[in-house]
């Protein structure tokens, strides 16, 4: 009877086999540590402690920053700081409108050239992708999205910039989208593997055609978590500052024309911070709030989006 006891319950046999040694009645030594109910509280307490320590270290930086962006930045923002044009130094007011306006214009463009693709190629990857051609697509996402930026900046250089023989938006656009790739392509492959395969089965079924069965049952049922990886990736573009050098390049009037240089946000804070005058650093650092309030801004839509659409199976 005991062995059984002891078969099903092994704590409390050891702790009476410590006790037959005379190890104590309140824990055993040789398992390693003491397991006493009191003793694994205290345990569970600290390492909680020390879990919510250093996450709070890991945040501290963020929150540094974004206190130190919030103190220096918010006071320059006002109507005019949002809807003037730069104006030259020595000139006082002026404001970023053209670079929110080219900010604007350079994410859409951006997406219209990188969606399409890839959520094309998010498909194929979740359709095929066990074949060697889906490994090989798996392998340059994967280089792709560890390219730095800046090679990113001189490829479309190249591409873009050469040919047509200048700066232009539609080359940052060109820059950004090839930025967007990687993050739409993965999270696109990962939520249509969660779909169920039975709501493919039972769509084909019922004499649905195959590419039917992709654009109107799989994507609309995944289409949160799409919408999430192309928020995420219009959210990591936003900020980007190093392709736009070789590409966009900056202006400082308003441009509508995607053949000619464009001013975004992320350009106006690098020239304002690089200029030697302190009038322009003040500016350079409400562009960089106003930044962070978009860049926040899509996070927490996708967020919103992630937690709302999301579908149960």
């Amino acid at each position: 009877m005991e062995g059984n006891q002891g078969s099903r319950f092994p704590l409390e046999s050891a702790q009476r086999a410590q006790r037959a040694r005379g190890g104590g009645s309140d824990g055993f030594a040789g398992g390693g540590g003491d397991v006493s109910p009191r003793n694994r509280i205290i345990k569970d307490n600290i390492f909680k402690g020390a879990v919510i320590l250093l996450s709070f270290i890991s945040l501290l930086p963020l929150l540094l920053i974004l206190y130190y962006i919030t103190r220096n930045g918010i006071a320059v923002i006002n109507w005019e700081f949002l809807t003037q044009l730069p104006r030259p130094i020595g000139e006082a007011g002026g404001g970023i409108y053209n670079a929110i306006i080219g900010t604007l214009f350079l994410i859409v463009l951006s997406s219209v050239l990188s969606i399409p693709f890839g959520i094309s190629a998010g498909i194929y990857l979740s359709e095929k992708g066990e074949g060697k051609m889906a490994h090989i697509v798996r392998l340059c996402v994967v280089v792709l999205q560890g390219t730095p930026s800046i090679v990113i900046g001189i490829v479309a250089y190249m591409w873009v910039v050469g040919p047509f023989q200048g700066f232009s938006a539609l080359s940052g656009g060109v820059a950004l989208s090839i930025m967007m790739l990687p993050v739409i392509i993965k999270t696109t492959e990962e939520t249509l593997k969660l779909m169920p395969y039975s709501l493919k089965e039972a769509s084909l079924a019922l004499g649905v055609p195959y590419y039917k069965t992709i654009l109107k049952v799989i994507l609309p049922t995944g289409l949160s978590g799409i919408l999430t990886g192309i928020l995420l990736s219009v959210a990591r573009i936003t900020g980007e500052t190093a392709p736009l050098l070789f590409t966009a390049f900056g202006n400082q009037f308003m441009n509508y024309n995607i053949f000619k240089p464009m001013d975004s946000l992320p350009y106006r804070i690098f020239y304002y911070a690089m200029s030697p005058y302190p009038e322009w650093h003040t500016f350079a650092w409400g562009a960089s709030f106003i930044l962070v309030v978009v860049v926040l801004g899509f996070n927490l839509i996708a967020r919103g989006i992630a937690t709302k659409w999301k579908v149960q199976f």
